[in-house]
């Protein structure tokens, strides 16, 4: 499963931050969006990703991505 090839990181994890938002999943999410930032996701493109996932799983998932996700834009070191 891990080290496939048939989809760039960036897009699995752009599909993980999906998945968990609608499964409700806060933990993990919390340590997925870590994982994004690290796989060249930008905040923008996670933001993009809670807001469509809200659309369709429900404004609770939404909010409850967007307040994790800020908790880890928070805790990330400012990049110059």
């Amino acid at each position: 499963m891990w080290g496939r090839e048939g989809l760039p990181r960036k897009t699995r994890s752009l599909l993980n931050l999906a998945m968990l938002c609608a499964l409700n999943r806060p933990h993990e999410l919390k340590l997925h969006i870590g994982g994004a930032l690290r796989n060249g996701v930008t905040k923008q493109e996670i933001q993009e990703v809670f807001l469509q996932a809200a659309i369709y799983a429900g404004v609770p998932a939404g909010v409850e991505a967007f307040r994790i996700a800020r908790e880890v834009f928070a805790e990330q070191p400012e990049t110059v």
